[in-house]
């Protein structure tokens, strides 16, 4: 333990206090880990548990949203008895893709969204512009700052039970997807929301559902996959991405999870596709890695992979005692024992802390502040050019007026 004052001031928001002994180390793990919450009221064990420092981020579903008319009220007040416990702030965050996957229903008073498939149809942009506009603004009023959204697996495969058969991918073709993903994370941007694109590296092509089991995509996976990633992280359209748990051995000779693979997340993402962002795990609860791999191998192989932020959703049968105190011990040990380098815990703490940075600096306040920045020059510029023109009349010679003859009558 060493004792400090830590005091964290990021963008328009500033956060508490964390006094008297404070192990860096206990800091740095709880920014890597994300719970889910139970119920639509105060999780308090959540609520002890942010106000530790163990876990810094949380995530919303369904079951988190009131069935009442005041639904909105309560999530915003939710959002903030939360945020305002956490020592650094918060990623509250939801699967907010729009149609099959949409959380905040039309029958709880929310506003009507659209599938990425139907968005894809459309012969514009005009569909996907104004729906991802809505759930942002939305997002950003119940005080939600992640979205895991866009989806840019390709549906390449239509009889996929997980992306295809449920709308979640706007195009077969990779340029139509980078284009409508970079929409929804430039409208997402605007409010100041964190858009997590997914599944890394790729879940379009799959014949089966992680979340029920290992699905191997060696044998239908295609390069091409990758290109609405690449080209999103080239053209910096990129906050956050979500690995997927689908086993490629194309990528991964060893037939590791994505999720718990060094060569998916490190080899291929971090050094030879350039992308230094935040990555995401998808729920580590998915049968995909709970039924094939122990809480503490998971654990373990994620982060060495490169995994900075670990999702425990809370919402399979027998996985509510992944709690973030437990999982935060977990890695913690780890570390102590060397199964997992310190230097790999600070390396997620630097990518975490630059994407914290940014909360609540929204585009459309960075256009307000550059107007008026503008709009200061303008002034100026016509200030000077008011006493430039003045100079230039002192300094003319006055022709002088013509007499008029008087005209005799």
């Amino acid at each position: 333990m060493i004792k400090k004052l830590l005091y964290f001031s990021f963008g328009f928001l500033c956060f508490t206090q964390v006094e008297a002994q404070v192990d860096s180390l206990d800091v740095k793990i709880g920014q890597m880990i994300l719970v889910g919450v139970r119920s639509s009221q105060i999780d308090t064990a959540v609520l002890d548990e942010i106000r530790a420092g163990k876990i810094g981020s949380i995530i919303y579903f369904e079951n988190n949203i009131p069935k009442s008319a005041s639904a909105f009220t309560a999530i915003k007040k939710m959002s903030w008895t939360y945020q305002k416990a956490a020592p650094i702030p918060l990623f509250i965050s939801i699967d907010e893709e729009g149609g099959r996957v949409n959380r905040l229903k039309e029958k709880y008073g929310f506003t009507r969204t659209i599938s990425a498939a139907n968005a894809g149809k459309s012969k514009t942009l005009d569909s996907v512009r104004f729906y991802s506009e809505a759930t942002a603004s939305t997002l950003a009023g119940l005080g939600i700052n992640v979205n895991f959204a866009p989806s840019v697996d390709l549906a390449s495969n239509p009889t996929n039970p997980i992306i295809a058969k449920l709308g979640r991918s706007f195009s077969a073709k990779e340029d139509s997807v980078t284009l409508l993903a970079r929409e929804v994370v430039k409208q997402h941007r605007r409010f100041g929301v964190v858009t997590s694109l997914k599944h890394f590296p790729g879940h379009g092509s799959s014949q089966a559902d992680t979340h029920l089991g290992l699905t191997d995509v060696t044998n239908t996976w295609e390069p091409r996959e990758l290109k609405p990633f690449q080209s999103l992280i080239d053209s910096g359209y990129v906050d956050a991405i979500m690995s997927a748990h689908i086993v490629n051995k194309k990528i991964d000779r060893k037939g590791l999870p994505g999720t718990l693979s060094k060569s998916v997340i490190d080899s291929l993402l971090r050094k030879k596709m350039r992308y230094q962002g935040v990555i995401f795990s998808d729920a580590m609860e998915m049968k995909a890695i709970a039924a094939n791999y122990g809480l503490e191998e998971a654990i373990k192989l994620a982060i060495n992979a490169g995994i900075d932020i670990l999702c425990f959703a809370h919402n399979a049968q027998g996985m509510e005692e992944h709690t973030g105190d437990g999982v935060h011990a977990l890695i913690k040990k780890f570390v102590a024992s060397g199964e997992i380098p310190k230097a790999r815990i600070d390396e997620s703490f630097r990518r975490i802390m630059k994407l914290k940075k940014n909360l609540g600096t929204s585009q459309l306040e960075k256009l307000k502040y550059e107007n008026q920045k503008l709009m200061q020059l303008v002034n100026q510029r016509t200030v000077e050019l008011k006493k430039a023109n003045e100079e230039i009349e002192k300094l003319t010679p006055k022709k002088k007026k013509a007499k008029k003859k008087k005209v005799k009558s």
